[in-house]
């Protein structure tokens, strides 16, 4: 008797973005079989090709060797195969599923860069080196490949996501208070939208690929916030695992429900998220602007233009525009032009109470779609 060959999934324990697809397929029950990708030359010869080019976390290959890139269009093909079972059908519900996967991918890069990079004693050290190593096994020289991305990430990943030494304080005091506000949530409901997992799980449990495992946020999280570390074990089992919970079914809160707990949780993003957006947003339109003979199906790189300036409890940062990021709030724009009259009423009736409501505004002047495994210009 033979089996199936499981999913190939290219990616790294330590990557934020591996994060959410694993906890989608573990959810999901889809079997797979973990690898680094920069490790083999079958990756580079066979796979890389056919994910654009682009060396990305994560990337899946089915067994006839079809090859999907990024994470957000991982789910999407899966979530299209199962009748879309973990995204709300209820208009408010929905909206904050689709706005919880937009902040997950883009709205908690600060804290997880700097709790990975700026608490490196010896032992976080050993942490790191073990990880990006593993990336490059097989290589004679894998120590010297892996000392050569961690100076790679030094010089650009962190200041251009804002993560300098005048934004320390900022980037820990705002993840201390995230940490209370979703333990309060979480002692409450074991998932965001309440007893089964939605895309904003998924969405929200990939910075966590950085902010629950690495040593320093790890021990804030278990000194400080028990029932955040109980929800990122929770997304990483096959169970429902509910256990300090009273409930009669794994279903989303009755009746559009938004818990209170839940409007504080997108009050605190948007402190940050909302300012960063919006500069992003002109810088782009600013960078699209100076460059209207892009041809159609060019790809759209993860950051364009000038750093974007905003300014958070007094503090200026400064960080790259993403047009990734627009690429899913159109999503939810989207989603939110799609309801009726009367729900698009109540859905601004509470984006207004988590003052997210500016983030319906915001729109790059040029779509962004897929080709060939890429994020293009269209």
């Amino acid at each position: 008797m033979t089996t199936e060959k499981p999913i190939v999934l290219y990616g790294s324990p330590m990557s934020l973005y591996t994060a959410r697809v694993r906890s989608y397929f573990i959810k999901r029950g889809i079997a797979y079989s973990e690898q680094p990708p920069h490790a083999s030359k079958y990756f580079h010869e066979k796979i890389l090709p056919k994910a654009g080019g682009r060396r990305s976390m994560p990337t899946i290959e089915f067994p006839d060797g079809t090859v999907i890139r990024d994470g957000v269009a991982i789910l999407d093909y899966f979530e299209a195969l199962n009748d879309h079972e973990y995204a709300p059908r209820s208009p408010k519900q929905k909206i904050v599923s689709l706005l919880l996967d937009v902040i997950g991918a883009e709205g908690l890069l600060r804290p997880a860069m700097h709790y990975r990079w700026n608490y490196y004693d010896s032992d976080h050290f050993e942490f790191n080196r073990l990880h990006f190593e593993a990336l490059f096994k097989g290589h004679d020289n894998a120590a010297d490949l892996a000392n050569e991305r961690i100076d790679l990430l030094f010089q650009n990943a962190l200041p251009g996501f804002g993560v300098v030494s005048e934004t320390h304080g900022l980037i820990e005091r705002m993840h201390r208070s995230l940490l209370e506000k979703l333990n309060q949530h979480f002692s409450l409901f074991p998932y965001l939208l309440g007893y089964k997992p939605s895309i904003g799980d998924f969405g929200l449990i990939a910075p966590f690929g950085h902010l629950g495992r690495d040593p320093k946020p790890l021990s804030l999280m278990l000194k400080h916030a028990l029932r955040v570390f109980r929800w990122v074990e929770r997304m990483h089992r096959p169970e429902s695992d509910m256990g300090e919970f009273v409930c009669e079914s794994e279903a989303f809160l009755e009746g559009d429900e938004i818990p209170e707990t839940l409007v504080e949780i997108l009050r605190h993003f948007a402190i940050d998220f909302v300012p960063e957006t919006e500069a992003a947003c002109k810088a782009i339109n600013e960078w699209l602007a100076e460059n209207e003979s892009l041809a159609p199906g060019s790809e759209a790189q993860r950051a364009v233009g000038l750093p974007g300036s905003f300014v958070i409890q007094g503090i200026e940062l400064r960080t790259v525009a993403q047009p990734f990021r627009f690429y899913l709030l159109e999503r939810v724009i989207g989603a939110y032009e799609a309801l009726r009259d009367i729900e698009q009423q109540e859905v601004l009736q509470m984006l207004k109470l988590c003052d997210m409501e500016k983030l319906l505004n915001y729109r790059i002047s040029r779509p962004i779609g897929r080709k060939d495994n890429l994020e293009v210009w269209l």
